[in-house]
């Protein structure tokens, strides 16, 4: 994330940690082998219910929620703010001071994390190329759910994966993406081809083919807010709403390449990374681009082999357990997300909404911040933020393996539950250590 002005991981390092790191990375992997004994001793049955589960909201909530001047103000939101953003793409400078920077790779694509936490998935009703394609279906009197063409099924979430590696590959890796052109290209693509396939599949084509709104999905998994499978508006554990996320085509593609470019970050901005590969004679696009792909197919890899071992040492059908199981990377990839991004989100976040009262850098201030300055109190505190980073890496493992052990005992023959796990119990340690080396790169 190399457009934005602050070093991702200048802020919080091993040396402000109050014991020493190699204490804090052998402690973290021993306290996810520990909650493993503790889960095989306290929990032998399955306790989540998934859609099924959750206590009703109350009735007035529900049914403001659910109606249609209410989805229409959420809408309108959302597409405002778009095309307000959309006016710094088109006609604002090329300089680091345009919104649209922060906008994108901040606001959006970290801010879909709390947003979807706080709220569940209101990025659907957000999303402004949902409400383009609904007010061109109006229009032409169209149902959006008609398309010209039916969805197939076995394309899952693969469009969505290829969505977030583009995506990915242009904050992390892509030459000049910090210029009005680049930025301008990539969002033409990303427009044209959402569009293109709302109108080729129907609106059924958002929530399988654009990236963002299957992020947003999925980190709102781990909200409190969901929908009962009676449709009824619910408030339910997180875990438990995350158990009720369908295994599909897909799905371990996507959390893979969230949590793969998630490392890569990490690794990208070690001087050891930095160094040699300044001094070989490939671009730093090339290898860049290499060792992306390499850290997604490594989490993919390791991650599908531990769930197809855990089949076999279970006497368990294995095909179908590496989507079964890859909910529980879910909390994974939300405890890197506050461990890379969360110092980042809050001071370029502020950056961003005082630039946004001046969309053309002409000197306007139409929202009245533009003569804000940044808070930086918290760099003032690096030692609470290694320890939050920690805690935020170590925790999504915990909270992984909750989730993995909880659908292990639902799948597999009760006496082979606990030595099925294994696999997934060692791939979970080794990505708590390396998360946190990454983290933590000199």
């Amino acid at each position: 994330m190399r457009p934005l002005l602050l070093p991702l991981h200048g802020i919080g390092g091993r040396q402000d940690l109050p014991i020493p790191f190699s204490l804090a990375v052998g402690g973290a992997a021993v306290a996810i082998a520990l909650s493993f004994v503790i889960l095989a001793l306290a929990w032998r049955s399955p306790k989540y219910r998934g859609n099924a589960s959750g206590k009703p909201l109350p009735a007035a909530i529900t049914r403001t929620v659910d109606a249609g001047w209410f989805r229409w103000i959420v809408r309108l939101v959302g597409l405002a703010t778009f095309l307000y953003a959309m006016v710094s793409l088109l006609f604002g400078v090329d300089r680091l001071t345009n919104p649209i920077f922060g906008f994108i790779y901040i606001l959006v694509w970290v801010g879909l994390v709390p947003i979807s936490i706080a709220l569940g998935p209101v990025w659907r009703t957000l999303n402004p190329l949902r409400t383009i394609h609904l007010l061109l279906c109006k229009a032409l009197r169209q149902p959006p759910s008609k398309g010209l063409l039916e969805l197939p099924s076995w394309l899952g979430l693969w469009p969505a994966t290829l969505g977030i590696f583009a995506f990915t590959w242009l904050e992390l890796v892509a030459p000049d993406r910090a210029t009005i052109p680049v930025l301008q290209a990539w969002m033409a693509l990303y427009v044209v081809i959402t569009l293109f396939g709302a109108i080729l599949f129907g609106d059924r084509w958002f929530s399988t083919g654009d990236p963002f709104e299957v992020y947003a999905s999925l980190m709102a998994r781990l909200s409190p807010w969901g929908r009962r499978t009676d449709g009824a508006l619910v408030v339910r554990r997180p875990l438990e709403n995350l158990d009720g996320l369908k295994a599909q085509p897909g799905l371990v593609g996507m959390v893979a390449a969230l949590l793969g470019s998630t490392a890569y970050d990490g690794f990208s901005n070690s001087s050891a990374w930095i160094g040699w590969a300044q001094n070989t004679d490939y671009s730093m696009t090339l290898l860049g681009t290499c060792a992306l792909i390499a850290f997604i197919l490594f989490v993919l890899v390791t991650y599908s082999g531990a769930t197809l071992l855990a089949g076999r040492l279970s006497h368990t059908s294995r095909r179908a357990l590496p989507g079964l199981f890859a909910h529980s990377v879910v909390p994974i990839v939300l405890g890197y997300v506050v461990a890379h991004y969360m110092t980042l989100f809050i001071l370029e976040g502020q950056r961003t909404l005082i630039y946004l009262s001046d969309p053309l850098s002409n000197g306007a201030n139409v929202f009245g911040t533009g003569l804000l300055a940044v808070n930086t109190g918290i760099t003032n505190h690096s030692g609470t933020i290694a320890v939050i980073q920690v805690l935020a890496v170590v925790g999504g493992h915990l909270l992984g393996v909750i989730s993995a052990h909880d659908r292990a005992v639902a799948l597999f023959p009760r006496q082979r539950a606990l030595v099925g796990q294994v696999p997934l119990l060692v791939v979970m340690v080794g990505y708590t250590m390396g998360g946190l080396l990454l983290l933590f790169s000199s």
